[in-house]
């Protein structure tokens, strides 16, 4: 597993963000899923991969940003791609215009973090 984590400009956090039952949350849990998904599929542990969740959105720049905080799972077997958490932040990085595009969010481009 690895962890990626970004904030997204262009989404207000609200008190909802913090209720995992909510509507607001699952919705956007989803939709950040779709957006995300195809990007590391292409990746060079695109054949690897089995796909992220987001766990939890968090407060940034008092309120007006959210922060992302997902869990993604690839398979580690002889034939597969290695994970090189720096490959996959330039391979995103490239993928979402310099970290400032994700569909229709914008992006803080320092924001986006890959630890595996």
């Amino acid at each position: 597993q690895f962890t990626v984590n970004f904030t997204v400009t262009n989404l207000l956090y609200t008190s909802a963000f913090g209720n995992p039952n909510s509507k607001k949350f699952i919705a956007t849990k989803k939709t950040l899923g779709y957006l995300v998904d195809p990007l590391l599929q292409k990746s060079s542990i695109g054949p690897a991969y089995l796909g992220c969740k987001v766990m939890a959105f968090r407060p940034k720049e008092g309120r007006d940003d959210t922060g992302v905080d997902a869990i993604c799972s690839y398979r580690e077997e002889p034939s597969d791609p290695k994970f090189s958490r720096v490959t996959v932040y330039h391979e995103l990085s490239n993928m979402t215009n310099g970290i400032t595009q994700l569909g229709h969010y914008n992006l803080n481009s320092q924001s986006l973090y890959i630890n595996g």
